[in-house]
């Protein structure tokens, strides 16, 4: 089992605090992005100097197919930012990160090679006063190229949710983990109030999922509870290690910040993340669905 001394460990590596950003503000070879949802009430207000701007919608998507960039377009977009092989790319997020983990994990499924994240991302970085610029700064082409295979063992899609809802043979289980409040868990609401117009057709959960909301990983400030935190959490819901543990929520933003908080702070093996989520499950016909609680 990781213990609190491997949690500092991957921390450094991949989770890094507002400190160690402000030290490395100047560093050639980071490229830091902040990825909006509203990037006009945000980044164009001032954001961490240097950083690059990642619209979720339009940079990290592809609206005619309904799927995540494709590789060829996620290359593009890190020449064009600067990006080289070698480079650190560092995220951060909006709001409580649910963007930049989104990012983070794109990166992961495409195999980047060093990526990390700020733990309480903008709101933390605001609160704290620290040096905010509204100067965008445009970067020398960069040679990056995607040539890995895409790490499908952190994705999952509707087909494979649905060809193992009834799974029961021996070894481990595969366990879903709804992130979603639990007004939109047991059928109430569709969406949340602050996204009105993104409801589905119909409300509730894929059935046997477990539902620990996304906030329930994170403190006041927006960064993560510690392993020991994150650690009763999950395990005192049947969220073990030694199982297959798939996320999801709406749109697959919240479930990435738990998917993140599972794969890289607590080091579970097998951890995916559902980005069709429940925008897809709880619009297609025959798909089944549960109302109320378990």
């Amino acid at each position: 089992m990781t213990t609190e001394l491997d949690y500092k460990n991957i921390s450094s590596n991949i989770l890094v605090d507002t400190n160690w950003m402000e030290d490395h503000l100047y560093d050639e070879n980071i490229r830091i992005f902040e990825i909006d949802y509203d990037f006009k009430n945000n980044y164009l207000e001032g954001h961490i100097p240097g950083a690059l701007l990642l619209k979720w919608k339009e940079d990290l998507n592809n609206y005619l197919t309904r799927d995540i960039l494709s590789r060829r377009s996620y290359q593009k977009l890190l020449q064009k930012s600067g990006v080289n092989n070698k480079t650190t790319v560092v995220l951060y997020g909006d709001f409580n990160n649910w963007f930049a983990t989104f990012a983070f994990w794109i990166f992961k499924y495409y195999q980047f090679n060093d990526v990390r994240l700020i733990d309480g991302g903008r709101s933390k970085w605001i609160k704290e006063n620290r040096i905010t610029s509204k100067k965008i700064i445009k970067f020398k082409k960069g040679d990056f190229i995607s040539s890995l295979p895409r790490n499908e063992n952190i994705r999952a899609s509707y087909n494979y949710i649905l060809d193992n809802l009834w799974y029961s043979k021996e070894g481990p289980k595969k366990i879903l983990l709804d992130t979603r409040s639990s007004d939109e868990y047991v059928g109430k609401i569709s969406a949340p109030p602050e996204y009105p117009d993104e409801n589905t057709q119909r409300g509730g959960h894929i059935p046997g999922a477990i539902n620990i909301p996304w906030e329930n990983a994170i403190r006041g400030d927006g960064t993560f509870k510690t392993y020991s935190e994150l650690l009763n959490l999950y395990s005192s819901k049947g969220i073990t290690p030694d199982n297959e543990i798939i996320t999801y929520c709406r749109i697959g933003e919240r479930s990435s910040l738990t998917w993140f908080a599972l794969k890289y702070i607590l080091g579970y093996p097998n951890v995916k993340n559902y980005d069709g989520s429940w925008t897809e499950w709880g619009n297609v016909v025959h798909s089944p669905i549960k109302r109320g609680k378990k």
